[in-house]
């Protein structure tokens, strides 16, 4: 068996990374992909590659047979045939320059833009069937030729190509991972007499996978999918491409610094468990969904309102409190990095807070509570004698990472002293909707901001309301020339209509948002104790009123085993890069649902050896 790798393209839409090679000579992780691709041939037992180049095609000769110190490079036969046209034809024509190399044996055929586990054609090489096509399920950061099959009889049914893409039959859907195994006698009876056929009369501007297109709608194909879907894989086209590759295909503690450094878009990972962010994962409800999704047409071809009436929407959600007292923001964070740029004087906030509380109050002398001293739980004594030398306080209540909490009585007898003494609070409730039902409250009401001006209070939708990539957060104070200074330095829209929208509806599922919140709160009883039992004696599991939850792990390397569970799709935050636990062996886990953490526990276990 043979390899033909199809390599002529230019690749424009990599730009300055292609500027002076073809793709195949692009690094991901310091090794080239076409040193990838002869390492896994090699591995799969194929000696003889076929080389269709163009662009840039001498650098590629001059490296296999020179510059390259690869021992695969040196164990394969290279057989080099050059496309003098690769900038005026496509695929088609690369293809049938190599017609006469092609026919000669059983083939297998894969671009030269593919990044993928060495297992995949090993996969492909060793299955009984002679005529394959590696698929993999859609998902929804794939983009390009997908396929139908029959799932009796495993065969390619259709060949779909993007024009024709229905998003309506997107479960039915299998992504080609343009890697296929084509017998000699398909070669010859029938893939090169289409193939002939085809370019006599349409030319050879065109890709090969239409000649696939034609086969597969014949009822004799002899053409079968192989499901790969449990392989990483990906086409790297363009330098988002690029990028997360480089991070999906790294490993050990590069790859957990390279997913922390992302700060979200892990949707475009295919099965990661995020333990690390933290939502809520029953609430928005199907129904709310279906509502948003129902009118994203008008919402994405629309222009937002402007504060006055996100302000009126936010005020329905919050108690019908004064829109005079609300400000809506790009997420909490918008708001902490306007308000940081406004508040002076010296400030206290818990050493563990919020990176973007500590980042964003750059004209604030910052003095770090240590929580460490109290067990990581909030001394309401303590909070009171620090804030007489200090103008303002930050609480995050519950604290993130901690879990730590205030009582409402014991915030309200600390606000009561910042009244007397002209201090400033800054209260966070972002995580207040998840405590048990008897401890829950929240001061984004009239009579607290009214009785309190000092008080400012900021609350994350995006977070308690499960809704993070629509961006969402409120500021709240009866402080109006405050409120009118942060809006004033914030941007007219700097909201989308899937926001505004979100704060529109949002309050007719109030029940349901209750509902999920009470669920949080019941599941996480249940995960504390499921730790509890599951843990070496050393591990403390700490207790908690948010949606996450912090883990001592003793002498366990906390690094360590994140880069474990990372390795089987559990991404979770080893707190080492936090200052407040430098050193030490700390982890925090979001909470999910009970599959879900049944999940985690259980591989949490296993990597332990426990």
């Amino acid at each position: 068996m043979q390899a033909l790798i199809l390599a002529a393209g230019m690749g424009k839409r990599l730009g300055k990374y292609t500027s002076d090679n073809t793709k195949c000579m692009l690094k991901v992780n310091g090794k080239t992909l076409i040193e990838r691709a002869i390492e896994a041939l090699v591995g799969a037992g194929i000696n003889k590659l076929i080389l269709v180049l163009g662009y840039k095609g001498e650098n590629v000769k001059q490296f296999l047979l020179h510059d390259c110190d690869n021992p695969a490079v040196k164990q394969i036969k290279l057989v080099f045939i050059d496309n003098p046209i690769y900038d005026k034809t496509n695929n088609i024509c690369s293809l049938f320059l190599a017609i006469d190399e092609f026919k000669k044996e059983d083939t297998i055929l894969l671009e030269s833009d593919l990044i993928y586990e060495p297992e995949l054609i090993k996969r492909i090489v060793e299955d009984e069937e002679p005529n394959l096509v590696s698929v993999a399920k859609y998902e929804q950061w794939m983009d390009g030729t997908v396929v139908k099959l029959n799932q009796d009889t495993n065969s390619i049914v259709e060949f779909i190509e993007k024009k024709d893409f229905n998003y309506r039959d997107i479960e039915k859907y299998y992504k080609t991972v343009n890697i296929y195994k084509f017998s000699k006698h398909f070669i010859n009876k029938e893939f090169v007499p289409f193939l002939k056929a085809y370019i006599e009369a349409y030319g050879e501007n065109e890709y090969y996978e239409l000649i696939l297109k034609i086969i597969a709608h014949l009822s004799r194909s002899s053409l079968k999918a192989l499901d790969v879907s449990d392989l990483k894989w990906y086409e790297i086209d363009d330098s988002q491409d690029l990028d997360i590759s480089t991070c999906l295909f790294s490993e050990g503690e590069t790859k957990l610094n390279n997913l922390q450094k992302r700060f979200g878009g892990y949707w475009r990972f295919d099965e990661l468990l995020d333990y690390c962010y933290l939502v809520n994962p029953y609430f928005p409800t199907k129904g709310l969904l279906n509502k948003i999704n129902y009118f994203s047409q008008t919402l994405i071809s629309e222009y937002p309102s402007g504060q006055k009436v996100n302000c009126i929407c936010a005020s329905r959600l919050f108690n019908d409190v004064d829109t005079n007292h609300l400000v809506v923001g790009n997420g909490a964070a918008e708001l902490i990095s306007t308000l940081g740029n406004i508040l002076t004087g010296k400030m206290l906030l818990s050493k563990s807070v919020f990176n973007e509380y500590a980042r964003c109050f750059n004209k604030c002398k910052l003095h770090k509570l240590n929580l460490a001293k109290t067990n990581y739980s909030y001394d309401i004594d303590a909070l009171k004698e620090a804030l007489q030398n200090h103008d303002c306080l930050c609480i995050v209540n519950p604290d993130n990472p901690t879990g730590a909490f205030i009582k409402e009585k014991d915030m309200l007898s600390l606000l009561n002293q910042a009244k007397l003494q002209n201090k400033t609070i800054i209260f966070d409730e972002s995580f207040i909707d998840f405590s048990e039902p008897d401890k829950r409250y929240t001061f984004i009401t009239d009579d607290i901001l009214n009785s309190f001006p000092n008080l400012i209070v900021i609350k994350s939708i995006s977070k308690s309301y499960g809704v993070p990539g629509i961006r969402l957060g409120v500021l709240a104070s009866s402080n109006e020339a405050l409120i009118q200074e942060i809006k004033q330095k914030i941007p007219v829209w700097n909201i989308n209509s899937y926001g505004e929208y979100f704060l529109q509806i949002a309050n007719l599922y109030k029940n349901d948002y209750i509902l999920s919140c009470d669920k949080i709160a019941e599941e996480r009883k249940r995960m504390i104790k499921k730790l509890q039992e599951a843990l070496p004696k050393k591990c403390h599991v700490y207790s908690s009123e948010a949606n996450f939850l912090m883990v001592d792990l003793g002498n366990i390397d906390s690094t360590k085993l994140a880069i474990e569970l990372l390795n089987k799709k559990i991404f979770i935050k080893d707190l080492k890069t936090k200052d407040a636990f430098k050193n030490k062996n700390f982890i925090r886990l979001a909470v999910r649902t009970d599959k879900e953490n049944d999940k985690l526990i259980h591989d949490i276990v296993s990597t332990l050896n426990i």
